[in-house]
């Protein structure tokens, strides 16, 4: 999926697999935006700022053996001997330990500082639209109207829960295309009005948004059609704590029956088995915190 990515900015910015760029660059517009995560070296190469890590070596040898192995900084490509078989305890707590301080150090030297702190409710809902096939897009062409609605529908959403049964605390759209300022502001208007999108009142729920009048790229021979206009949509919304709730379930119907803990006893880490999932529990019950006090307030 990364070297799919990065592929992909290549592609947007007429990058080529080694890295360089041609003087008579066409593709971009002249927009030197992507140096935000690219770094060019003193010969004109573009290195992506980018990390990978697997204890598992063959995937990422299929990066080092791959079109674009000339792209990545071999020093930013770290791997183990073996992987961790699935098991949270050995990956965590022994074999990935090993690598640890490796990886630490290559993420300082690409992120020096960090400004942004880390609250417990912020969990981003990512969303995209339009996501249609080249067959359909023959016979569609999607408005901003159209592809913002699109994005607070769950069937575009990167994580499976009904944002209609939570509300929003934020909002960020990101619009790619032949899109204008107009047509977004009376989209969003429109949305506002809709019964089934509800906003928190306690803390203003202002729409950041943010234009890019290239249109998106498609990688060649791809799944998903090329289109004239996209749109990118990061939320936090405590419809997501669905999804926590979820997975909680889930792990305690396999921990009722003690399903893979001989793994985790065999490590000696049986004694922290329960912590990360104490401390989902208490994730959803700040999401629920935030939806009972949002109730409380419209009764009084």
């Amino acid at each position: 999926m990364g070297n799919a990515c990065w592929e992909l900015y290549c592609l947007e910015h007429g990058i080529q697999p080694d890295g360089q760029m041609p003087s008579d660059k066409t593709i971009g517009g002249g927009d030197d935006s992507f140096n935000t995560f690219f770094s060019e070296t003193g010969a004109g190469k573009h290195v992506p700022r980018a990390v990978f890590v697997d204890l598992e070596p063959t995937v990422i040898d299929e990066v080092r053996t791959g079109t674009y192995r000339q792209l990545f900084h071999p020093e930013q490509l770290i791997t183990g001997k073996e992987d961790a078989a699935n098991n949270y305890a050995r990956g965590h707590y022994t074999i990935g330990k090993e690598i640890i301080d490796l990886v630490l150090d290559r993420t300082r030297k690409l992120f020096q500082t960090n400004l942004v702190p880390y609250p417990r409710i912020h969990f981003p809902l990512a969303t995209y639209a339009p996501v249609i096939s080249a067959e359909k897009a023959y016979h569609e062409q999607l408005s901003v109207a159209e592809i913002t609605n699109a994005c607070f529908e769950p069937a575009n959403q990167m994580v499976k829960c009904d944002p209609r049964h939570g509300k929003y605390m934020a909002c960020c759209l990101l619009y790619r295309g032949d899109v204008v300022p107009k047509d977004v502001n009376s989209a969003i208007a429109t949305i506002k009005t809709k019964r089934s999108i509800q906003f928190v009142d306690w803390c203003p729920t202002g729409f950041k948004v943010g234009i890019n009048y290239q249109p998106p790229t498609v990688v060649p021979g791809g799944d998903l059609a090329k289109v004239q206009r996209a749109v990118c949509m990061l939320s936090n919304t405590t419809a997501i704590a669905e999804a926590w709730a979820r997975l909680d379930h889930k792990f305690d119907l396999m921990y009722a029956k003690r399903a893979f803990v001989h793994w985790y006893v065999v490590k000696s880490v049986s004694a922290c088995l329960r912590c990360p999932c104490t401390d989902l529990k208490f994730k959803i019950m700040l999401y629920q915190i935030l939806v009972k006090f949002e109730t409380y307030q419209l009764l009084t």
